[in-house]
């Protein structure tokens, strides 16, 4: 054994009292509040005090795992808020080497930086610092500077605590963390809940059997981007669409609820479905972002005369049915919407005939079958053959619960309508 070593060993006089009692009084710090930041504080400043330094802070390591971040301090100068680079300093090596640095001298150290003691006037002469880990994982560093009383210097004692109370902090790190991730997690969710339920509140209400339009709506995530909508005009027609946002998650279903909100409004009184969708291309134009678009097929039915005039934009053809049972898809080339201002859409215009006509996203035609196969439009149609005796509503909900498997997720949003 050194002389030095002799004089630390000398020096770490035996104090369990009152260490017990130091950490029982931080362990109940840590359990009573869930306020990480202001219990990091509160410890932070009862070890400065206990050890008897002149300063003490925690350093957290950043999300990239690359920087450390000053959570908490106490002393006569403030760094709360200051960030290194986590192999910066001795605070960098006790996070390389993830063992306590005790350094009694640092004009005698190579790694000590003074330019935090340059930018605060404070005066670092020694330091103690113990790496924050959980399972192997680093998070941070507790520090300690400058003994006061004595020989001004740190022993194996303060040594020993230090790593001891930096046990306990890093597990109230870890669990301040993880709750964090809970409360983060349960507020997404219930913000997605409170989106889906905005989202089913734009669709319209299921009108009774005798209505000729009909449709169904569900969702591959906790939103959609798929929409569909259908109302009565003053003059006993009937303003329907039905559309896809490309993409998922929370931009298309904001994208879903501008374009229904637009088309229920602009289509109260713009009855010429090539100028509604041209309007909603402009509006949608102007806002869209990240190469977000929609595909979308409006128009309107009149039950009198049994006809059907439609634009379409850039989605799936309509598949029409006849009285025979004979399919045709209706066919027409134009852009969707978002794509480009100044857009035209050609209308078209159907006589159903006793005829059906479908309307589908891809969400359909691309959900899988009982085989594993995709359905396909061939699929579609065979299984609107299988269904064709059933009112509209119940035949979209046995085609919608074909493609729902037991325990299985869709793989896109599925969205139906039928018309006549």
């Amino acid at each position: 054994m050194t002389t030095d070593d002799a004089r630390l060993v000398h020096n770490a006089r035996p104090r369990l009292g009152g260490d017990l009692e130091l950490l029982a009084a931080i362990s109940q710090d840590f359990a009573a509040s869930p306020a990480m930041s202001e219990t990091l504080n509160n410890a932070v400043r009862q070890i400065m005090v206990y050890m008897d330094t002149e300063a003490a802070s925690i350093f957290l390591l950043d999300a990239a795992n690359e920087q450390l971040t000053c959570l908490a301090c106490a002393g006569p100068v403030s760094i709360e808020g200051l960030s290194i680079a986590k192999t910066q300093g001795i605070v960098g090596r006790a996070l390389a080497d993830r063992s306590v640095q005790m350094v009694r001298d640092v004009s005698a150290d190579g790694d000590f930086s003074s330019a935090v003691d340059d930018r605060t006037g404070f005066c670092t002469r020694s330091i103690l610092c113990a790496p924050l880990m959980v399972k192997g994982r680093l998070l941070g560093a507790l520090e300690v500077i400058n003994k006061c009383k004595g020989d001004g210097l740190f022993d194996l004692a303060d040594k020993q605590f230090l790593q001891v109370l930096a046990g306990m902090v890093s597990l109230a790190v870890h669990n301040a963390q993880m709750t964090e991730a809970l409360v983060e997690q349960e507020r997404m969710r219930r913000e997605l809940d409170l989106a889906r339920e905005i989202q089913r509140t734009l669709l319209p209400a299921q009108p009774e059997a005798a209505f000729p339009v009909h449709g169904i709506n569900l969702s591959a995530l906790e939103v959609s981007g798929d929409f569909y909508d259908f109302f009565a005009l003053a003059d006993g027609r009937i303003a329907w669409g039905l559309g896809d946002v490309s993409g998922k998650g929370m931009n298309a279903a904001m994208l879903m609820a501008k374009t229904i909100s637009l088309f229920r409004c602009l289509g109260k009184t713009v009855h010429d479905p090539s100028q509604l969708l041209a309007m909603l291309n402009e509006e949608i134009c102007e806002t869209a972002s990240r190469g977000m678009f929609v595909t979308m097929a409006a128009g309107l039915y009149d039950p009198a005369r049994g006809e059907i005039v439609f634009a379409n934009a850039g989605h799936q053809p309509p598949l029409y049915r006849d009285a025979s049972g004979a399919y045709r898809e209706l066919e027409e080339s134009s852009p969707p919407l978002g794509i480009a201002s100044g857009m035209a859409y050609a209308g078209q215009r159907l006589t159903l005939a006793d005829g059906r006509l479908y309307l589908f996203t891809d969400g359909v035609t691309e959900g899988w079958t009982g085989d594993g196969g995709m359905l396909g439009v061939t699929g579609l149609q065979a299984l609107l053959d299988k269904l064709s005796e059933l009112p509209p509503a119940d035949q979209l909900a046995r085609v919608a619960e074909a493609l729902t498997r037991p325990g299985a997720r869709l793989r896109d949003d599925l969205t139906l309508l039928a018309i006549g």
